[in-house]
């Protein structure tokens, strides 16, 4: 039982972790600056405390993927 509730909290912490790490923007989102597109000041800002706390939380969550995994590697 113990098993079953382990795993299937590992497999949402999974799926969680690839949402977050597929929701942060990469280092060199060069594209934009191709087009045109400008950002200003305050834009860029919030978008990288945002891309900070998804950072932050996605340790978090690794951490917690961590520990289930070695926790059924025990049981």
């Amino acid at each position: 039982m113990a098993t079953t509730i382990i795993s299937v909290l590992q497999v949402l912490a999974g799926i969680v972790l690839i949402t977050f790490v597929i929701g942060q923007s990469g280092k060199h989102s060069g594209l934009g600056a191709i087009g045109g597109a400008s950002e200003s000041f305050l834009s860029k800002n919030q978008a990288k405390s945002a891309d900070a706390k998804l950072a932050k939380w996605t340790k978090w969550v690794a951490l917690v993927f961590v520990l289930l995994t070695l926790s059924l590697s025990l049981i």
